[in-house]
């Protein structure tokens, strides 16, 4: 991903995916547009980290064609500046990339439209969107708990969910429901209700219905004597830990685009000083056309590698003894040689 305020960003209002997008292009730019346009926003969009991540295209030629892709009208870098709800001021250079060809005059539109556009103050790489809005606390859900059948065992005081006039709330339906699961432990009203703190404290901490259930179920004996005990007894000592405090995230400075000028892609210049055409400023693009000229012409390799960057016969290198030449020096010096090296 790119650092805070770099990278690319999609202009909006665009048309979904589709097989023809791109095929007004030559068969590497095609190519290569398809590639960026996958990529993630926020992604960096030099030529070097492109062509580091492309599998068939180096730095040359993808610098190359990131040139040809602004001058279909794909891509533009525009760079904004920044002013934070706190008075600080900064510029950030975004890489603003279109599905759809764009002319020049949209472009430029698209660049006076982003003044005094409101952007999240944090500045996230990448990203300039609106504030977001907080999302709303979960809810938690309320257990489904079946009819119970009649249970001969359950004693005189029968189902505590039949009882009137009780709040069914969460921690006292979890309770009510553990007979479901095993009828040795069938909790009488009065004890749902001494217990239902217990509950309610297990599913504050991120327990849910059935961990208490599980809880209080596991490795019963034979005969519970004492369910309402019994179950006291193994929420207190099973109590999950408490949920570490969620930190609660920073309020998104707000901050507004108070200036947005378009860059020339090869040479960072921007249009307050020169003239962007096509995404580069006239010596930019005076090279550019001379590069393609001669390409075009059989006069450029686009797979040309310099000399500098082959590698170098190993006989231009003069072949040293190391340990020869050392001794030969200390006699010039007139010490005496190391033992073993004498010439």
């Amino acid at each position: 991903m790119a650092n805070p305020g770099y990278g690319k960003r999609p202009v909006g209002d665009e048309d979904p995916h589709a097989d023809p997008d791109f095929a007004h292009l030559p068969p590497r730019e095609a190519e290569i547009a398809v590639f960026v346009d996958h990529l993630d926003d926020g992604h960096a969009m030099g030529h070097k980290v492109l062509a580091a991540q492309h599998p068939r295209y180096g730095q040359q030629a993808m610098r190359t064609s990131l040139n040809r892709l602004a001058q279909a009208g794909h891509l533009r870098w525009i760079r904004e500046h920044i002013t934070v709800e706190d008075n600080t001021k900064r510029w950030v250079t975004r890489t603003y990339w279109s599905r759809t060809c764009r002319s020049e005059a949209w472009w430029e539109e698209f660049a006076r439209k982003r003044n005094g556009r409101i952007v999240s103050g944090d500045l996230r790489p990448g990203l300039a969107r609106t504030d977001e809005p907080e999302l709303p606390e979960p809810e938690l859900p309320e257990p489904e708990l079946p009819e119970p059948e009649a249970d001969p065992q359950a004693g005189p005081q029968g189902d505590p969910r039949a009882e009137s006039g009780l709040e069914a709330s969460a921690s006292y339906l979890a309770l009510a429901g553990i007979r479901d699961a095993d009828p040795r432990m069938s909790l009488s009203a009065s004890d749902c209700r001494s217990l239902a703190s217990l509950a309610e404290e297990w599913l504050a901490r991120g327990a849910t219905p059935r961990d208490i259930t599980r809880a209080v179920t596991e490795g019963l004996p034979a005969t519970v004597d004492n369910p309402g005990g019994f179950a006291r007894n193994r929420l207190e000592n099973k109590m999950p830990p408490k949920k570490a405090k969620i930190r609660q995230k920073a309020a998104p400075r707000r901050a507004r685009v108070t200036r947005a000028v378009i860059c020339c892609m090869s040479c960072d210049a921007d249009e307050r000083t020169t003239r962007i055409v096509g995404g580069m400023c006239p010596d930019c693009l005076a090279e550019f056309e001379a590069a393609e000229a001669a390409e075009a012409a059989g006069e450029l390799d686009a797979g040309y590698v310099p000399d500098t960057f082959l590698a170098v016969p190993d006989a231009v290198y003069e072949v040293v003894d190391v340990a020869r030449r050392a001794a030969e020096v200390r006699e010039a010096g007139g010490l005496r040689p190391r033992a073993g090296r004498a010439l």
